[in-house]
């Protein structure tokens, strides 16, 4: 077992977070063989370059592909610098750890990512279970929020703790700030909030937030996927927000500009067929116009407060205020287009956005968004990147 957090320590280190070529190498040959690859001591061979090519097209990663040569040219540069154990040693000496898929701390649903699950997490907090995707919201948006985004983001951060939610952000000014400092004060739980960073977590960035990630590193967790010493650059950023999106099970976007980085948080948590809501802002706010697009477009549902914030993030419709409301009253507020798709989901397996869209006849948008009205009802329920009917429906 410390072999393979060593390796897959290396192996961080070695690659960039979401690198698909390296990842499906892990995928293939383990993280053992993977490393020795990598670095060039053994060879992949034509049967591993095959299997590689196989699970980059099944997980439509094929694009950049240029074969096992052009990834090793790639990784070379940084061979010199792999000191796994000397990373392991700078964690323990932050009172963190280190985390691989095979240990009983991982948390279950980044598996949900297929092929791009984390090789490993770089942990500051307490050792303990993090909770799972059906206790966890994520709350996302603009850096430069106004005082209205600061004002619903305490809101509903500080009533989800308090309902034993933990909240996920990003450790950044703005939204995720408030988010984090308002799950802190209103926390009931183990883990009031995780904060998933896009550098090394030996440095808290931004230096503005240190006092606040302190915080949450000491009464939460602070995660990454790179190792002690990276640095926070765009890219990352970029990669990091679909760690946030399947730590959740829902997703909020309550502040945020027409092309925010905080849709791609919310375009992560739609491709795992999770639910994403966003918060309505003024007509006139440049902060709300990315909030608006994701309603306009079907991608997210109209949330208000924490109470429907619940509904949503709700596994099979445990959070709705009454449940000894009469199904036929549940069918008989839905549009003849919900009716349609609640009839084309099945009962026990899960299917997908696309074959709903087939089934039932309509288009992507209709579909997604009905599935979040259908969700809010208990009527459909998001498992594993499917979906199925919930036990509202009968």
């Amino acid at each position: 077992m410390e072999n393979e957090h060593i390796t897959r320590a290396a192996l961080s280190r070695l690659m960039e977070p979401q690198d698909a070529t390296g990842l499906a190498l892990v995928q293939a040959a383990g993280a053992w063989d993977a490393l020795r690859i990598a670095t060039g001591q053994i060879p992949a061979g034509p049967a591993l370059e095959q299997e590689i090519t196989g699970l980059l097209a099944d997980s439509g990663a094929a694009t950049g592909w240029g074969g096992m040569a052009a990834a090793l040219k790639r990784w070379a540069p940084r061979i010199p610098d792999l000191a796994p154990e000397r990373d392991l040693a700078t964690m323990a000496r932050l009172g963190g750890r280190l985390i691989v898929p095979s240990d009983d701390l991982w948390p279950t649903q980044l598996g949900d990512l297929g092929i791009h699950e984390p090789i490993c997490l770089w942990w500051r907090g307490l050792e303990q279970e993090l909770p799972g995707v059906d206790k966890s919201v994520a709350l996302v948006g603009s850096r430069d929020s106004t005082s209205y985004g600061a004002s619903v983001t305490g809101d509903l951060a500080y009533s989800l703790a308090q309902r034993g939610f933990t909240v996920v952000s990003g450790g950044a000014y703005g939204i995720d700030a408030h988010a984090h400092r308002a799950a802190l004060a209103g926390g009931s739980g183990a883990v009031p909030t995780i904060a998933v960073m896009a550098g090394g977590v030996d440095r808290f960035y931004p230096s503005g937030n240190e006092d606040l990630l302190r915080a949450v590193c000491n009464q939460g967790a602070v995660l990454a996927e790179v190792p002690p010493g990276s640095a926070p650059t765009r890219y990352r950023f970029l990669q990091r927000n679909r760690l946030i999106a399947a730590l959740a099970g829902v997703t909020v976007v309550v502040e945020a500009r027409w092309r925010s980085g905080a849709l791609n948080t919310a375009h992560h948590a739609e491709n795992l067929g999770r639910p994403v809501g966003a918060v309505p802002g003024s007509v006139h706010s440049a902060n709300s116009a990315g909030c608006h697009r994701l309603l306009r477009d079907g991608g997210a549902v109209c949330v208000t407060d924490a109470a429907e914030v619940a509904e949503l993030a709700s596994p099979s419709g445990q959070g709705l205020a009454d449940p000894k409301t009469g199904r036929a009253a549940d069918h008989d507020g839905l549009t003849l287009e919900d009716l349609i798709l609640l009839d084309a989901l099945p009962l026990r397996s899960t299917t997908s956005v696309d074959k709903l869209c087939a089934v039932a006849g309509l288009n992507a948008e209709s579909v997604r968004a009905g599935l979040g009205r259908l969700g809010l009802l208990g009527l459909a329920v998001s498992e594993k990147g499917g979906w199925k009917r919930g036990k509202e429906s009968g």
